[in-house]
């Protein structure tokens, strides 16, 4: 009876999640990266040079290097 109680309560919250395919993995990771990179960051000039190495990083688009496939 808790469950149920439990499900019925964040009904709304469950079926977003699954509808967007969205979780707080997702978001932790992505949070995780930015501390990274701002930790790479670090004697940057300027925030717009952190800004574009998080947009590099996370932006999803991969460049073909050369010599490789």
């Amino acid at each position: 009876m808790a469950l149920q109680k439990r499900i019925l309560k964040h009904k709304d919250k469950i079926l977003a999640a699954i509808e967007h395919n969205l979780s707080n993995g997702l978001v932790g990771s992505t949070n995780t990266k930015i501390r990274l990179i701002t930790r790479m960051a670090y004697g940057f000039s300027s925030p717009q040079a952190l800004i574009a190495l998080a947009m590099l990083n996370l932006g999803g688009h991969r460049t073909d290097l050369p010599g490789r496939q």
